[in-house]
């Protein structure tokens, strides 16, 4: 669930466009790759990151996880890097590197002193390009992904509930499968289909190379140029509109599960964010679920875990920035003797309260100051500038967008948050997730797991 960084200072609010991307240069090479520079010259240091915008929201029944792992495979070598020899070179420069899967993208980065950014450029270009999938190391690889699916969810009970909600909630949304796969599906995988989600959507007009740091623009976009505007771009799949149906009533999953306490979670259907400088309804949602769970002050703990003691642990979380649907989750673990239906009911009536009363200018002042000071505070990082811009292009939106949205989130009133308390937390919108503990027997023995 989601967290703010608790400041209390106005200044924040006032210094919006401080660390805003204003000096971001964008070039798009002929391939169609996307480049932004973010000058940040601070430290001498940089961040170089290549996003694909493909990610589990592009895969297909019987395929699952294969956006994942082709994540590990881009570990594995090309055609003049052997497989493992990419991060050990990165950590031979000083540096460090990782990647990661999302329902909507793909990313892959290195951080390193800035005489070394040509160096990484190369190497990313090169397995853009030239990736060697072998049937050698795809066997031993789709075998560390199988056990990270068993350790991060099948052995994990809050990520089988999590799972079966996603799975419920949304018919046919791809958000309904998992990031990792089916386990099913990962037995069945191929190093074909992996080699063929690469040839798919690894090409340069599917990606986003952003660059942060101490950097010269010019330098930049001279060395895309050299080591990314070669790649040959291939023609990318038509995509196909998958709008989730309305859902027409509340829908229930029970999950089984070794646990030690029951626990509940809940999802509503809500907008996501699409038009910047138009909705408003997904910047409310925004703030309404950082007034439940901002901080130890927000409702939900100050309520129903310190107040009613109903709950040990509840929260609230939404995403206005994606490319498929949005839900609402709030969730919560009962305390004592209470049980999951108490505390989806405690849930619900604070959603309830703020529906009938809205917020009082004091508490909306706080929640906005927190977030808007979260959010300048965490473009300190040149890592998190490139981040942000990333994500921003990755769903469609801008990294010009980062600065306008938290205008418009500093223009919410408390009737707009009251009015989308009121809208869309009924039983129609609603999928409810229920942990039913069962008895916690030994721990299942595993081999070994690396990172890629």
């Amino acid at each position: 669930m989601k967290r703010i960084i608790p400041l209390v200072t106005m200044l924040a609010l006032a210094a919006v466009t401080a660390f805003g991307h204003a000096q971001t240069v964008e070039r798009t090479l002929s391939n169609g790759l996307k480049v932004m520079v973010i000058p940040d010259h601070r430290a001498p240091t940089v961040a170089h990151m290549v996003w694909y915008r493909a990610g589990s929201i592009d895969e297909v029944n019987g395929r699952t996880g294969v956006a994942h792992a082709l994540e590990h495979m881009m570990f594995k070598g090309t055609k003049t890097v052997g497989p493992g020899e990419f991060s050990s070179r990165v950590a031979a420069l000083g540096g460090r590197e990782n990647a990661f899967t999302s329902r909507d993208y793909t990313g892959y980065f290195q951080q390193v002193q800035k005489t070394k950014l040509a160096d990484v450029m190369a190497l990313e270009a090169d397995r853009m390009a030239n990736l060697v999938l072998s049937q050698e190391e795809f066997a031993k690889e789709i075998q560390v992904v199988m056990e990270e699916r068993r350790w991060r969810t099948e052995d994990q009970a809050k990520s089988l509930v999590y799972e079966q909600l996603m799975a419920v909630a949304f018919t046919t949304s791809p958000y309904r499968r998992p990031i990792i796969g089916w386990m099913d599906d990962l037995v069945a995988m191929t190093v074909e289909d992996a080699r063929d989600w690469y040839h798919t959507w690894y090409t340069p007009a599917n990606a986003v190379l952003v660059v942060a740091g101490d950097v010269d623009p010019a330098e930049v976009i001279r060395l895309a140029e050299a080591d990314y505007g070669p790649i040959k771009p291939a023609a990318l799949p038509e995509r196909k509109p998958q709008v989730e149906p309305e859902q027409r009533g509340r829908r229930t999953v029970a999950v089984k599960a070794p646990a030690d306490n029951p626990y509940v979670a809940l999802g509503f259907h809500v907008p996501k964010l699409e038009k910047v400088s138009e909705d408003v309804e997904p910047y409310a949602l925004e703030l309404l679920a950082a007034a439940l769970d901002a901080d130890e002050n927000g409702r939900l703990t100050r309520n129903i875990v310190r107040g009613s003691r109903v709950a040990n642990q509840a929260g609230a979380g939404y995403d206005m920035t994606s490319r498929g649907p949005s839900l609402f989750i709030l969730d919560g673990t009962p305390a004592g003797e209470h049980t999951t239906a108490e505390v989806e009911a405690a849930l619900r009536a604070e959603i309830g309260k703020i529906a009938s009363d809205g917020l009082t200018d004091e508490e909306l002042g706080r929640i906005k100051t927190q977030y808007v000071a979260a959010q300048i505070y965490k473009r300190d990082s040149i890592f998190a500038q490139a981040m942000e811009a990333a994500q921003l292009e990755m769903v469609g939106l801008s990294y010009a967008d980062a600065d306008r949205i938290l205008e418009r989130i500093r223009a919410v009133s408390s009737a707009q948050v009251q009015a989308v308390a009121k809208k869309y937390f009924g039983d129609d919108t609603l999928t409810v997730a229920t942990l039913l503990p069962q008895p916690v027997g030994a721990p299942r023995k595993r081999g070994p797991v690396t990172s890629h």
